[in-house]
């Protein structure tokens, strides 16, 4: 998963703006866009699929999110879990992640368990685990990995819990010796947490520099700092979700400063969408990723080549 080498910084603003690709105004839009620019779909590491009672739950909040976020948050694909699963196949995703998170101790290994037997019954969905800190979590993360588990998400906002807990240590280290990526939403928006925040990440990575973090949202608000951790970690990468899709931002606003950086990280940077919890249409994230004028190539590897490289897709 790490066997690539990251543009030397000095090098980051030498890249093209060329495009000959127009960016999908709808989601119908897609599939044609990802044929003209000559890849084969879509490998977005940031998908949801939860336990019915759980994504109940997890609406409800968001069909409330005004009171807590100052803005309403309409949820665009509510639709029933095969629904969802065909949309995101109709749009070109090749394999589906389906990503879980506890926000209590005690829940996160019955979501494993869950996460299992959903992906047995999808032949294109990863198989997803996941993990709270707590001392079970010892337990629970190597017998997910013995069980197949491609993928994990850690939620620190929600799970109210910091990244280097010691009590997670053997958690961390089954996963670095695995080399599974994990998604992990450790900024401070769109709410911030006792424990958001780069630095407690950061202390991770020092005690475990192989793990293959996936920094969810590219670390917003805390851009710079978690970009920083992507230069400095092979195995760590920010990915997408939300980023200038026009609901927090749009490419309008990147500081052209952290679009070279961006340019130099073309290597590191992994499509996420957080479908289905998403306000807006999946096409708005793909056209503003493409409005950010990197180029035709610096697309391709954010759509496909680097999420297919840490999920094994191009193997």
């Amino acid at each position: 998963m790490d066997d690539f080498t990251l543009p030397d910084r000095k090098d980051a603003t030498d890249h093209s703006e060329t495009t000959a690709a127009e960016p999908p105004r709808t989601d119908a839009d897609i599939p044609g866009y990802l044929e003209t620019l000559g890849i084969p779909g879509l490998a977005d590491i940031h998908i949801h699929f939860l336990p019915t009672n759980v994504l109940d739950k997890v609406w409800a909040y968001f069909d409330a999110a005004e009171a807590s976020y100052g803005y309403p948050w309409p949820i665009h694909y509510r639709y029933d879990t095969e629904t969802r699963l065909q949309i995101v196949r109709d749009l070109g995703v090749r394999a589906i992640p389906a990503l879980t998170y506890p926000h209590k101790p005690g829940m996160a290994a019955w979501l494993n368990e869950w996460n299992r037997e959903f992906a047995a019954a999808h032949d294109d969905v990863i198989h997803c685990a996941t993990l709270y800190a707590e001392p079970e979590s010892a337990g629970y993360v190597p017998e997910a990995l013995a069980a197949g588990a491609r993928l994990f998400k850690v939620h620190i906002q929600v799970g109210g819990f910091s990244p280097d807990d010691p009590v997670l240590d053997r958690a961390w280290a089954a996963l670095a010796e695995a080399q599974v990526p994990i998604v992990i939403h450790a900024g401070s928006e769109p709410l911030p947490g006792t424990y958001t925040g780069p630095q407690a990440v950061a202390k991770v990575l020092e005690r475990y520099p192989s793990l293959q973090l996936v920094i969810a949202h590219m670390g917003m608000p805390e851009y710079g700092a978690f970009a920083s951790l992507a230069e400095d970690y092979s195995g760590v990468h920010l990915d997408t979700t939300m980023y200038v899709s026009g609901f927090f931002s749009s490419p309008a606003e990147v500081d052209p400063a952290y679009r070279n950086r961006l340019a130099g990280l073309q290597d590191k940077i992994i499509l996420g969408s957080d479908f289905p919890n998403i306000p807006y249409p999946y096409a708005d994230q793909i056209s503003g990723l493409a409005g950010l004028r990197l180029g035709d190539d610096w697309i391709r590897s954010v759509l496909w080549r680097n999420g297919a490289r840490v999920l094994g897709l191009d193997r």
